[in-house]
């Protein structure tokens, strides 16, 4: 997500509440919060696990005497804490999986309160097709898928992030979005 030229940049926002301006801490929460949230919910298919994530994630941040290092980007670096949290945790509770120990998600779409009956009835059959196509792929497939998604990061900062070559995550992406669209094609009744 780019940040508007007439508002202040992450890491600036990071440099003001660090010198204890707590209005650049709310606006940094206020931008990242939903991303950050979708993202653990749907690697730990759990919210009340994503929950305390969340907030180890934050707390560590507010903890944090350090900035982004190199070119990774406030949001990248974001996203790094929270990964790192939950495969802390997997590996606390002997949660093992080929990609760092476990992962598995659910998205959680917000209803839409203003969509009549039939309405919600057909948003709630599309999330659980896209819940049941997500599960279908591959682990280090849907942490790329997810990352973009949840934390709508670019390749390059996904490739840093998880530790893997930029080929290889733009493979998995690619891989990702061609098994969703033939997984959600092959779900549609004739």
């Amino acid at each position: 997500m780019a940040v508007p030229e007439d508002l202040p940049s992450d890491e600036s926002l990071l440099a003001r509440y660090r010198t204890g301006d707590s209005a650049a801490f709310e606006a940094l929460y206020a931008r990242h919060r939903q991303g950050l949230y979708r993202f653990l919910v749907s690697l730990s298919n759990k919210a009340e696990l994503a929950e305390e994530i969340y907030q180890e994630t934050w707390l560590s941040l507010i903890r944090s005497t350090t900035q982004p290092q190199g070119r990774a980007s406030f949001r990248t670096w974001l996203f790094q804490i929270a990964r790192n949290r939950l495969i802390d945790y997997w590996r606390k509770h002997g949660i093992h999986n080929p990609l760092h120990d476990s992962y598995d998600e659910q998205l959680h779409a917000q209803p839409d309160h203003s969509a009549g009956p039939e309405q919600q009835l057909s948003l709630s059959r599309d999330q659980a097709r896209l819940d049941a196509a997500l599960q279908g792929l591959p682990e280090d497939q849907r942490e790329v898928f997810l990352l973009r998604l949840h934390g709508d990061l670019e390749v390059p900062q996904i490739a840093a992030l998880i530790g893997a070559p930029l080929e290889t995550v733009k493979s998995r992406l690619r891989y990702a979005q061609q098994k969703l669209r033939r997984l959600l094609a092959e779900e549609i009744p004739a």
